[in-house]
């Protein structure tokens, strides 16, 4: 008669368990790796970051308050400070416009060749914008598509404030639009049509019921795009033709300063846009706490 041995303990294998608030463990949920993580962010974000901005602030304060003052106050520089500002006035409420459209109507109406109008707002993001540049001087320049209509009408889009605005609108044309589709659809239509049935217009619909649903995040999107509509480089650049004093938007005013060895002025233009930078970071912050209200 055989005897059976003795039986073999298997020991079951070991689940992670949720910790004391009832949340499931994450990936990495050690107080080794996990300030490890943040030590490599922090890092990381300081190298990137915070090192370039304080190095613009300090270079652009080296020849003192004076120093700075003259060179923001210069001419050239405010004229190029009053360009970049009246091509964001002029881009961003016309992509503002566009981009309320698009997605409305990408969210509301079923239509052949949705997707593909997708697809289409999201070129600009995958095109360099000096390829986008280029594109716009075989469309507009005197040897492009419609040069010489437009030479004879005695119309300059190129080398001109018309081009620099075109060129700015091209690449910060998806901003609202990437904001706005995602929420509108995630809200649906049923207010919408709950108000249309209720005797409301088209018009008054949009300004009492779908605005104030998506205001957070058009304001979010409108702030992308103003952003980038003034520290936009490399269209603007192909463009504007870089004149001295006629056509040179901020951006391209810095690099005009930093090649002539104006180191100081170069890096006091560029304190506006690292301001403008840390605004737009802050106001982004703001708006990201009031969306889930």
């Amino acid at each position: 008669m055989a005897i059976a041995g003795p039986a073999r303990l298997t020991r079951a294998p070991s689940v992670a368990r949720p910790d004391a608030a009832g949340r499931p463990p994450r990936v990495g949920d050690t107080p080794l790796v996990r300030r490890a993580l943040i030590g490599f962010v922090v890092v990381v974000g300081a190298l990137l970051v915070v090192a370039p901005l304080v190095v613009i602030l300090v270079t652009a304060f080296s020849a003192g308050w004076g120093g700075a003052v003259a060179a923001i106050s210069h001419p050239d520089t405010l004229h190029a400070i009053g360009l970049t500002v009246a091509t964001a006035l002029v881009a961003v409420p016309v992509n503002t416009a566009f981009g309320i459209a698009a997605a409305w109507a990408i969210t509301k109406f079923d239509f052949w060749g949705k997707r593909a109008l997708l697809v289409l707002i999201e070129i600009p993001f995958s095109v360099s914008p000096v390829v986008a540049g280029v594109a716009y001087l075989f469309v507009y320049g005197l040897q492009g598509l419609f040069g010489p209509a437009l030479q004879a009408a005695d119309v300059k889009i190129l080398f001109a404030l018309p081009g620099i605005i075109l060129a700015s609108m091209f690449v910060t044309a998806p901003f609202v639009v990437r904001e706005l589709v995602p929420l509108m659809q995630a809200q649906g239509r049923d207010v919408e049509e709950a108000a249309v049935s209720l005797g409301a217009s088209g018009w008054r619909t949009f300004m009492s019921v779908t605005l104030p649903n998506i205001r957070w995040a058009l304001l979010y999107g409108v702030v992308l795009c103003n952003a980038r509509v003034m520290g936009e480089f490399g269209a603007v650049s192909v463009v504007s033709g870089n004149i001295r004093g006629q056509t040179n938007t901020l951006p391209l005013h810095i690099e005009l300063l930093y090649h002539d060895y104006q180191t100081a002025g170069a890096f006091a233009a560029a304190s506006i846009l690292a301001l403008l930078a840390v605004v737009t970071i802050i106001a982004k912050a703001l708006m990201e706490r009031q969306m889930p209200r």
